[in-house]
């Protein structure tokens, strides 16, 4: 059973993600934390996301106890 987290269900604008970033992934239908949370690195890339985005995209998630994958941190 997966843990809660209560950021799963905000809009991904709290992530604070470069402007390019945010755009691509609304143009993808990603507009909330668990959108986003359930892709791997490879569903990014196939979205047009470079390295560095995936990275900065991993990096506001994991401070928010998240990453890729559904998985969650305490």
């Amino acid at each position: 059973m997966l843990k809660k987290n209560i950021y799963v269900e905000k809009n991904i604008e709290i992530l604070d993600l470069d402007k390019t970033i945010v755009n691509l992934l609304h143009i993808n239908d990603i507009v909330t934390i668990e959108n986003l949370w359930v892709l791997n690195r490879k569903k990014l890339k196939e979205l047009g996301l470079k390295d560095n985005e995936i990275k900065q995209i991993t990096i506001k998630l994991q401070l928010l106890g998240l990453d890729l994958n559904k998985r969650v941190y305490n």
